[in-house]
């Protein structure tokens, strides 16, 4: 099995890369609290993960404070959080790389603890999810029962998408990723069992579609298109998510979005529907990027369990153009580099995903400094 075509050069949007290896977005509950703001420790940890042409995805970040449901996760709206993704951008570009980052809103997933004014989350209706969700102070209780926004409410909250966007911006990002999967608030808004509106957002394909699509276009008109992504696990069920007939919705919602001109769509494979809360590998269910791509005619980036082997099958059969690595780039910052060589991978520490210090953060060794000259 040979690796070259992940190691073929690529055009995202306007980013020109030398490799098709691309560190998905991950959460890592590092960020400085109270303020939810990027650290020092974080932009090392981006800069260990940074090559020259290489792309990463940073981790999701709140849009808004009310956005808000997992402890000591960054946002991107307020300028001591632009002033802390500088220096990760910073870092990263140092190192030649170049990096994206995640918009997020947890939606109904979050607690009256994370919001401004203690009151109930929101989402597109008062559906609670029947998870538990994390406090602030690290404890698992029950999801409660969300507030459904108004109508009047949307416009802001696009707004508020909008703002996030701009901010990314001066960060020093290279573009922006739009979190519509893994049962956040814009797949609350697409996915019937969690939108049961009656008005222009809710009901139809259409109109569930609407708001994910309204805030792609609005956020595309700050950074221009192609330095714009956007992120969907059709078949996810992470956080009591999940489309009972998942085609006639997402082939509709891609159709729309493949209009638009976006640097790349980011689909999550069905083997990875947890969302890293859990392994899972499930059976017999088709690939989602092999299901969509005959509609999406931009560049495809498939995330999902993929191993040297499992990457280079798909891109050489066509299904995507780049292949969006998680765990084992939480474990080997050089992750491209090992792939290229096809040398041994270190194994990760799921205990220590979610921890709050440099254990398992940046402290995974380099190959190249494992090895002696």
């Amino acid at each position: 099995m040979t690796t070259n075509n992940l190691f073929t050069p690529i055009a995202i949007g306007e980013l020109q890369l030398s490799n098709r290896v691309v560190m998905a977005p991950l959460t890592r509950m590092r960020a400085t609290v109270p303020g939810n703001i990027p650290n020092e420790m974080m932009a090392e940890y981006y800069g260990q993960r940074a090559s020259r042409d290489s792309l990463i995805i940073a981790e999701a970040s709140q849009v808004s404070e009310d956005g808000r449901g997992a402890p000591c996760t960054p946002g991107i709206h307020s300028a001591e959080q632009i002033a802390g993704w500088k220096l990760v951008t910073e870092a990263v570009h140092a190192k030649g790389g170049k990096i994206f980052l995640q918009l997020w809103h947890m939606g109904r997933l979050s607690h009256p603890s994370y919001q401004p004014d203690g009151g109930l989350p929101i989402a597109p209706s008062a559906v609670p999810a029947n998870v538990e969700v994390t406090t602030q102070e690290f404890k698992r209780v029950p999801c409660p029962t969300p507030r459904a926004l108004e109508t009047a409410e949307i416009p802001n909250l696009i707004e508020r998408y909008v703002h996030a966007a701009c901010c990314a911006k001066e960060a020093g990002f290279d573009g922006v990723e739009i979190h519509s999967a893994n049962g956040y608030l814009l797949e609350q808004f697409l996915q019937s069992r969690t939108n049961k509106r009656t008005d222009l957002y809710g009901g139809s394909i259409e109109n569930r579609c609407r708001l994910v699509l309204e805030i792609t276009e609005a956020i595309s008109k700050v950074w221009g298109a192609n330095r714009v992504g956007i992120r969907l696990s059709p078949f996810g069920i992470a956080n009591d998510s999940g489309e009972d007939e998942p085609m006639p919705l997402y082939s509709h919602l891609i159709n729309e979005l493949d209009k638009l001109g976006l640097a790349y769509l980011h689909l999550i494979e069905p083997r990875a529907s947890g969302a890293g809360q859990r392994d899972v590998d499930h059976k017999n269910v088709p690939s989602a990027a092999q299901l969509f791509r005959p509609i999406w005619n931009g560049i495809l980036i498939a995330a999902g369990n993929f191993n040297r082997e499992s990457a280079s099958d798909m891109l050489a059969k066509g299904d995507a153009d780049a292949i969006a690595f998680g765990r084992f780039f939480i474990s080997n910052p050089d992750l491209p580099e090992r792939l290229r060589l096809d040398a041994p991978l270190t194994p990760y520490n799921r205990a220590t995903f979610y921890s709050r210090g440099p254990e398992g953060y940046i402290d995974y060794p380099a190959l190249v400094s494992s090895v002696t000259d």
